[in-house]
Formats: structure tokens, C-alpha cells, sequence
């Protein structure tokens, strides 16, 4: 779609109108979603959706969360297989803490900018040139890097994480907007940050942000830590795609709310929080933070992997032992 750069920032109407994903069949959906869950319980299968997933996919699964929460799902499941509709370093995590069960991503193409910025070999070359430093992953990496580092985070407790270390000099890959966040937290540390990013995050500007709240004045603007320091600064609340749900809570005066992530949250805050207001902070529903990977898995897909058993996720058992420590160490530390 051509967007017409004349369009004033007021014009909610119009801004509500991009990027949206076109009507669904109602009652085609429900009854897909009803196949889906039987499905399910005759594969005794677990199905996990991130966040970002779109509407129909968070709906039908067992579990919604971020990175966090459902890795520690995917380690309680009491199923023999999890479908994971998520991108490709959240199916492989899953797979890693639980070898004995069977995982499929509904999408192979589902990937991840952000983990693709970090390879083994670039880690391993970077840990050369900073020799004595503990590596800290954020989990948006695959298998093969969290197996190279000493421990993994998520945006939820990554300063918790790095509070927790022994030692004062810390590698943090591969996210720079989150790493430089958790440096301003944990000054007595000596925090080198990895050059990656975040596309769908990083695209945004404060500029963006400023233009919007012209149009809602009083807003409270609550950011993910991957977006820019220039975002994070005019923020009220910082925190993961989790938390942003229950910081409504915190401003029970307040009717709308500016977010700063991918647009698939607001599905979660809007069921969560019928009566206030959310919009993207960039002025517009998926226009900019919009994440191509996490709207790959369709409801179609979710069926058809618990049919056709595709697509499974295997990880090699030498490097699933690495990445399970770096995981298992993450998951016990305590979250401020």
C-alpha cells in the first residue's frame, strides 16, 4: 500500500486503517480454531504463542507470553509434543530444555533478524578480543551462540542477570539498544555491548514518538528496552512485552497509552484492558513496528503441523548441553 505522506498525524481514522490485516471469516475462524484444539488433544500437544503472533494465533494456543514465560512453559508441558508459534530461536530453546519431546515450528521460514546479527564464529572471535569477560545472551539467539555463552537473559530480567555475575566485565550480545539500557542500570559493571539490533524495533525514532502524542496529549508511553535510547528516555514505563499488560494497571487515571514494540502486544492489552486506548507510538498499526516473521504462522499453519507433524525443530545434543546450562543459569536467577 502507497501511503499518502499528506496524511496529518491527527487523522486517527486513516492511521487505524494501514497495515491492517484484512477481515477474517468469523465463523470459518472459530471452527479452524476448534479443529486446531482437538487436534491438540489427540497429539497431546502444547501450543505456545508469543506475543507478537497475530490475534487468531495467540487465541488458540494453550500459552501467551514473552520469551521468558514460555520457556519456562515449554520446560512445565506435560504434552509429548509443543508446537511453537514464535520464530526459530524460541522453537530451539524449547527443544533444549526438553530433548524428549517432540517440537515443531508451524513455519520454517519464521526466523529472526536480531539472532541472524550474531553467529558462533563472530562470538567466538569477539570473546578472543575481550578475554576474562562473561558472556551474557540475550535469548533472541540460536542454539549455537547461547551454547558459547555463560548465561542467557530476555529483556524481563537481563539487569537481574547481569547484577547477579560474579565478576565486574560483561560481553552482552547481541541486542546494543537493550545492552546499553542495562549498562545505564548496572554502572559498577563493565558492560561491552554486541553492534546487533532489532529491526522492528530499532527503525523507531523519538521524532516518531513526538509527532504522536501531539495527537494524545497526557498518553503514557510504555517502551520495550530494544527500541533506541532516544525513545527510552521519553518513556514511562521500559520493561518486556509481559509486563507492558499489567503497568496499565498503574495508571488507573489514564485512557490511552502509546507502545513501543511490536504491534502483535496490543491484541493481549486490548483483551486485558477493553476500556482504555493503545496505539503503536509511531502514530500507526503495524507501520513501522511490525515484525514480518512473527506474522508468518497462520491458523492454516498451526493445523497443519499438528497433521502433518512439520515443521520439527532438532538441535544437536554437544550444543543443546551448552545452551541448556546458559538457559538453566538464566531461569535461576531471581527477578528484581
Amino acid at each position: 500500500m502507497k501511503l499518502n505522506n499528506a496524511t496529518p498525524i491527527n487523522d486517527h481514522s486513516a492511521q487505524r486503517s494501514l497495515c491492517l490485516e484484512p477481515p477474517e471469516d468469523t465463523a470459518a475462524q472459530a471452527g479452524l480454531m476448534e479443529e486446531i484444539r482437538d487436534l491438540a488433544r489427540v497429539r497431546r500437544a502444547v501450543i505456545l504463542a508469543h506475543n507478537y503472533q497475530t490475534g487468531p494465533v495467540q487465541d488458540v494456543a494453550h500459552h501467551v507470553g514473552d520469551s521468558l514465560a514460555l520457556a519456562l512453559e515449554a520446560q512445565k508441558a506435560d504434552a509429548d509434543q509443543i508446537v511453537f508459534a514464535g520464530v526459530h530461536f524460541m522453537a530451539e530453546a524449547a527443544k533444549v530444555l526438553n530433548p524428549g519431546k517432540r517440537v515443531f515450528l508451524p513455519h520454517r521460514g519464521a526466523g529472526c533478524s536480531l539472532a541472524d546479527s550474531i553467529s558462533a564464529e563472530s562470538l567466538e572471535d569477539w570473546k578472543t578480543r575481550y578475554p576474562g569477560h562473561t558472556v551474557v545472551t540475550y535469548i533472541n539467539s540460536s542454539a549455537e551462540v547461547k551454547a558459547l555463552s555463560d548465561i542467557c537473559c530476555t529483556s524481563a530480567n537481563a539487569i537481574s542477570v547481569v547484577r547477579s555475575l560474579p565478576g565486574t566485565k560483561v560481553l552482552f550480545t547481541p541486542d546494543k539498544n537493550l545492552g546499553r539500557w542495562v549498562q545505564k542500570h548496572v554502572p559498577e559493571k563493565e558492560v561491552v555491548v554486541y553492534d546487533g539490533a532489532c529491526p522492528s524495533h530499532d527503525v523507531l525514532r523519538g521524532v516518531n514518538v513526538k509527532k504522536t502524542l501531539l495527537s494524545y496529549p497526557g498518553a503514557v508511553v510504555i517502551a520495550h528496552p530494544e527500541c533506541r535510547e532516544d525513545i527510552l528516555e521519553m518513556a514511562d514505563e521500559i520493561c518486556s512485552t509481559a509486563a507492558m499488560v499489567h503497568k496499565v494497571a498503574l495508571y488507573p487515571q489514564t485512557k490511552t497509552f502509546l507502545v513501543a514494540t511490536e504491534s502483535g502486544i496490543l491484541h493481549q492489552m486490548k483483551k486485558a484492558w477493553p476500556d482504555r486506548e493503545f496505539i503503536m507510538a509511531d502514530g500507526c498499526i503495524g507501520c513501522r513496528l511490525h515484525c514480518p516473521y512473527m506474522k508468518m504462522i497462520t491458523l492454516e499453519d498451526v493445523r497443519r503441523s499438528l497433521l502433518e507433524e512439520v515443521f520439527e525443530v532438532e538441535v544437536d545434543p554437544q550444543t543443546a548441553q551448552g545452551a541448556r546450562l546458559a538457559l538453566e543459569r538464566m531461569m535461576a536467577v531471581p527477578r528484581d
